[in-house]
């Protein structure tokens, strides 16, 4: 029997396609396993469905050799060693493009959110400190004519650049992809010139801590930072420091640098620092969208034909 180890609950509709393939044996918590209790779970599986908490390396799929496939419930997969799995022929698999927009809306809500002052304003009202209509309290920013700074014209960059247009911005960007709609620069133009700086790179070698001590120090001291890409993308004691010193009019942050962050953390002293629990595809469509997608890729590599999106797919031959 091909045994399907999923390491979170899903929905039953992607429960459903997987069982259509082989025995699911599923995790029952919204917490994730620890490392010996994941190696513990995939090490008979055939296919494993992975949340981006769940380290596949090199280590792992040693003890898991009957692996033919992982497939991660996220667009992003920091937490896969895709060449350790190449490498042991086990296919690597992600759910892009179906959270794009769910995604690109809440990083415009957090964008929104800084902007107006909205968590302070809320906060105010119901702990009682709303006493009465006050004309220079809780004052944001007309977002019309600022300009907004894209790290990383990807997809879900570029749909919140579009909304960005749409509410009367200046929109640039700063790699991943070209596009004639904006303006390209360099990140340092970009920092520079910036009211509103938005981050959407992968998690990868190159973009650990992009926005660190001397990125923030180029920003505009009255600019906002909103990230929710990865949070290793910022360098957490760089951005504390950073506001300690009275820099940034605000920072929205749906990815934290560790996640999840401590109760305690000096982020959270900040009254302009909004903070969400890595939410961003977090709508009941998409995430039935991303499970539906993560449990077809792990039928197709079973079924020896080609899965919706495989980040290895020389493997696949011998999958």
């Amino acid at each position: 029997m091909t045994r399907i180890a999923v390491t979170r609950r899903i929905d039953p509709g992607a429960r459903s396609v997987l069982e259509s393939a082989g025995e699911v044996t599923m995790w029952d918590s919204d917490l994730p396993p620890d490392p010996s209790q994941l190696a513990e779970l995939l090490a008979d599986a055939d296919a494993g469905l992975t949340l981006l908490t769940d380290r596949i390396d090199g280590s792992l799929l040693d003890q898991c050799s009957k692996l033919r496939v992982v497939s991660n419930l996220a667009v992003g997969y920091d937490n896969i060693d895709v060449p350790a799995c190449t490498a042991r022929g086990v296919a690597a698999c992600t759910t892009p493009n179906v959270l794009t927009q769910t995604t690109a809306e809440l990083a415009f809500t957090l964008l929104l959110t800084v902007a107006r002052q909205v968590i302070p304003a809320a906060d105010a009202a119901r702990n009682g400190d709303w006493k009465t209509w006050y004309p220079f309290r809780f004052l944001g920013r007309d977002l019309a004519g600022l300009t907004l700074g894209i790290v990383g014209l990807g997809r879900i960059g570029l749909a919140v650049a579009k909304m960005g247009e749409a509410f009367g911005m200046n929109v640039i960007y700063a790699g991943g992809r070209s596009s004639d709609e904006f303006r390209k620069v360099s990140l340092d133009e970009l920092l520079r010139t910036s009211d509103i700086v938005s981050l959407h790179v992968p998690a990868t070698p190159a973009t650990h801590h992009l926005i660190g001590h001397d990125a923030l120090a180029r920003m505009k001291r009255d600019a906002m930072l909103i990230n929710t890409a990865r949070g290793s993308v910022i360098d957490t004691d760089a951005l504390v420091a950073a506001l300690n010193d009275g820099r940034l009019f605000g920072v929205g942050l749906d990815v934290t640098d560790p996640e999840p962050l401590p109760a305690d953390h000096p982020l959270y002293e900040f009254e302009r620092v909004t903070i969400l629990p890595h939410i961003a595809s977090a709508s009941e469509a998409t995430r039935l969208k991303m499970s539906d997608l993560a449990a077809k890729n792990i039928v197709a590599v079973l079924e020896r034909t080609e899965p919706p999106h495989c980040l290895n797919p020389e493997v696949l031959t011998d999958a």
